[in-house]
């Protein structure tokens, strides 16, 4: 049962990815957050890590999220006196988000959905024609 293996397998990467794009969407969203009192810390940029985990029952190595994390990297500093998020020097602190990473990170996030669609719908369409050739 090969094919119904990597349909499994195929559907965990796809729920990884899903959330991949979840995490990459809430960072880009908060590309401009910036903290509510003055020197307070914005947002912190997620990221996510991956495991495989065996499945006992179908005998499998599947991919589940091993956890969504922060990026401990520095703030990005502007100076902005008049901000009322600025500090006593007027500096700002900025998220350490990278829009151009982000979007980067959501395009690879899509394409390995969509291999993994790909897999899924291969898989379905062999087992549709072993089933009519048995007929």
């Amino acid at each position: 049962m090969e094919l119904f293996d990597s349909m499994f397998i195929s559907a965990s990467g796809m729920r990884v990815q899903g959330e991949r794009l979840r995490v990459i969407a809430e960072n880009l969203a908060n590309v401009d957050s910036v903290g509510e009192t003055p020197g307070a810390d914005p947002y912190r940029r997620k990221t996510i890590t991956f495991r495989n985990q065996l499945d006992r029952e179908m005998g499998v190595d599947l991919v589940k999220v091993a956890k969504v994390g922060t990026d401990r990297s520095d703030f990005r500093k502007k100076y902005e006196p008049g901000n009322p998020a600025a500090d006593k020097d007027g500096y700002v602190s900025l998220p350490n988000v990278n829009a151009l990473v982000e979007m980067t990170d959501m395009r690879e996030a899509q394409r390995s959905y969509e291999a993994n669609l790909k897999v899924i719908e291969a898989s379905r369409t062999m087992l549709s024609r072993t089933i009519d050739v048995l007929r």
